[in-house]
Formats: C-alpha cells, sequence, structure tokens
C-alpha cells in the first residue's frame, strides 16, 4: 500500500480539477474532539461530515501540515501517523492505506476538506453524531508511533540538508535511505550514528563534512521526516543515494543495483 501511495500520489501530477458542485443536501454543522469544538464550519453532505484537514490535525497534537503544490495535495504527518489528501480525487492515504472517499476532496475558503469518519476512524479514534447539537463528535486517544525527538532532530536536518530544494517525494525517499540504514546490518542502529557514521576514513553524507547538518531543518523536510518515520515508503529497501550534479556516484554505480530517480537524486539498492 505504501508503495501505491508513493507511486499515486508523490511521483506523478494530478491532473483533476477541484469540483466547485454543491450537494444539494449539503449544509454547515460543528466537529469536536474529546469535548472540545474545532470548527463551526464543518459541512454535511449526504451524511457524511467533512471537516478542515488543519482544524482536525490541530486538535489531535503535534502533526505539521503543507500544501503540496506539484500534488495539490494536502499533507500531514505527526505522532507517527500521515495522512494525504489529493484534491480533486476520492483517493486518500492514510498510514500506507489507500481509502475511497464518498465524494472528491475539496479547496473551500482556502481550506481542505477530508471525510471526519472515514480519516478518524482508520487513525484509531471514535466518531459520533450529537443530534441535540449537530455536532460530529470525535474522541479517543490518538495512537502514537513516535519515534524519539533527537530522531525527528537528525532526520530532518540531515534531509534538508541532502534535498532541501526537492519535492516532498525527494525528500522522503532521502529519509527513507537513512531509515533503512538504522534497518540494516551494514550500518549504524541509530539514525544519528547512521548520519555520522564514518567509513574507511570516509563520512557517508557531505552535509557532515560542509556543516550544512547542523543547519535548522525546512518546514517541508520536517513533514518529509515526520512521514517516513510514520512509514511513508517512497524507495523500498534503498541505501544509497547520489547527485549526478555534485558526484560521479562511481563506487555505487560499479557495486549497487540502480532502482529510481526522483529529482536530482538517484537511488541505489
Amino acid at each position: 500500500m505504501k508503495r501505491i501511495f508513493a507511486a499515486a500520489l508523490l511521483c506523478t501530477m494530478l491532473s483533476t480539477m477541484l469540483s466547485t458542485s454543491a450537494a444539494a443536501a449539503e449544509r454547515t454543522v460543528s466537529a469536536a474532539v474529546n469535548g472540545r469544538t474545532i470548527t463551526e464550519d464543518a459541512l454535511l453532505s449526504d451524511g457524511v461530515t467533512y471537516v478542515p484537514i488543519r482544524s482536525f490535525l490541530d486538535a489531535l497534537g503535534d502533526f505539521t501540515v503543507q500544501w503540496e503544490s506539484e500534488t495539490r495535495s494536502a499533507v500531514a504527518a505527526g505522532n507517527g501517523h500521515y495522512i494525504a489528501a489529493p484534491v480533486g480525487s476520492e483517493t486518500l492515504y492514510v498510514n500506507g492505506s489507500t481509502l475511497t472517499a464518498p465524494d472528491k476532496t475539496e479547496v473551500r475558503n482556502g481550506s481542505t476538506y477530508i471525510p471526519l469518519r472515514l480519516v478518524a476512524e482508520e487513525l484509531g479514534l471514535r466518531v459520533h453524531w450529537d443530534r441535540a447539537r449537530q455536532c460530529a463528535v470525535v474522541s479517543g486517544t490518538l495512537p502514537s508511533a513516535y519515534r524519539s525527538d533527537e530522531d525527528l532532530y537528525w532526520l530532518s536536518r540531515i534531509i534538508s540538508a541532502e534535498s532541501r530544494g526537492e519535492a516532498l517525494a525527494g525528500q522522503i525517499a532521502v529519509g527513507n535511505v537513512v531509515l533503512n540504514r538504522v534497518r540494516s546490518n551494514d550500518f549504524a542502529d541509530t539514525i544519528k550514528d547512521v548520519v555520522f557514521e564514518v567509513d574507511s576514513g570516509y563520512v557517508q553524507f557531505e552535509p557532515v563534512s560542509n556543516g550544512t547538518v547542523y543547519e535548522e531543518p525546512s518546514y517541508r523536510s520536517v513533514l518529509a521526516a515526520k512521514m517516513a518515520l510514520a512509514g511513508c515508503d517512497i524507495v523500498g529497501e534503498s541505501l544509497y543515494f547520489f547527485s549526478p550534479a555534485l558526484s560521479t556516484g562511481s563506487w555505487i554505480r560499479a557495486n549497487r543495483t540502480y532502482l529510481t530517480t526522483i529529482g536530482c537524486h538517484r537511488f541505489y539498492l
């Protein structure tokens, strides 16, 4: 499912434009999370409640939410979970699962609206309709599969230093390589140790040599790191990458199996 998410969302451009037609039965209602009203601008259409993705996720905790113009998608990650909602599509991606919404995702007044029950239940939360209040109510604690703050700190920095100018897909792919190395018996056992690993006298990542790994990461790089940590998979079991514009990658090309090219990087198994 994760590879499907990567191919369908982050490596292709969505060509379907936003639908602006409103269902006849549509009306404005409210939505609440654990007793706290999060929006008075939820939409009830054909029995389905839609809420602004940012309002919903802000109520759940430390989520990073960003609009990705390349794929016309609202993308968010935090607490070991991720969500991607391509506008103009009935498909949603939540933690590696591909979901089908009752209607196409739309943007209204600058906010991307998602079907509340579909997404909340996939995240492990409960949803019920409060008829008296005319309010969709979410309850429960978001299950957390999150790693340590140190993991996010170093993963976001190496992603930013290696691929700051890349699209989200390319940045997640860099994060995937770091995490694949952590899981491999051939590299160090933590993200920080992988980032700073030295083999035969050579650092593994150029930003460690030039010091850019210590720079504040971009907002997109933090999102990419959170998505990679949550299990978003772009490049499978890839362990190596290089940029032909900056390196010949002679050892990698001679000794590893080519997988794919994303942005300015070539990835190898």
